[in-house]
């Protein structure tokens, strides 16, 4: 009986400890950044663009994931104009009616719900509710994007 009450005292002083080890979703997440980051993005907090953001706030939190891929410098007077897009009913529509929607934006995995780009980055919002398999197709797509933003010097596509 001593020996179970000893475990039992041991066991309730260790118990606060078990609110700093990480959740299963936690260590996903965690897993999720830094494989993006050594495929060469970013991972920050971000307000999604325009007239979206305050909607996505009541529905997500406030809490933005900002998945972007920094867009080589540029020598020329080539700008990068800002723009957002916010996909809604299934489609990407500008937040500014005048920019086009970017090819590579149809391409997302289902799990990303708006995109941005400005002059030193392009990126995405999304929901990291997948795995590595969007990871490394959100990667794919804004390599595309800033491909098509800021061609590479020898680059003839």
């Amino acid at each position: 009986m001593k020996y179970l009450l000893i475990v039992f005292i041991v066991f309730l002083a260790l118990a606060p400890l078990s609110h700093f080890v990480p959740s299963k979703r936690q260590r996903l997440i965690a897993r999720l950044r830094e494989y993006a980051a050594l495929n060469g993005l970013f991972v920050e907090f971000r307000q999604p663009p325009g007239r979206f953001a305050s909607a996505a706030s009541a529905n997500r939190g406030a809490r933005h994931i900002y998945y972007g891929k920094r867009l080589p410098y540029a020598r020329s007077s080539t700008a990068v104009t800002r723009g957002g897009w916010v996909l809604e009913e299934g489609a990407w529509r500008p937040v500014n009616w005048r920019d086009p929607v970017p090819d590579p934006l149809s391409r997302l995995p289902a799990q990303a719900y708006a995109a941005t780009v400005d002059e030193g980055s392009c990126g995405v919002y999304w929901d990291e509710a997948g795995g590595e398999v969007e990871v490394d197709l959100i990667c794919s797509v804004l390599e595309d994007w800033a491909r098509e933003l800021r061609p590479v010097e020898g680059d003839f596509a």
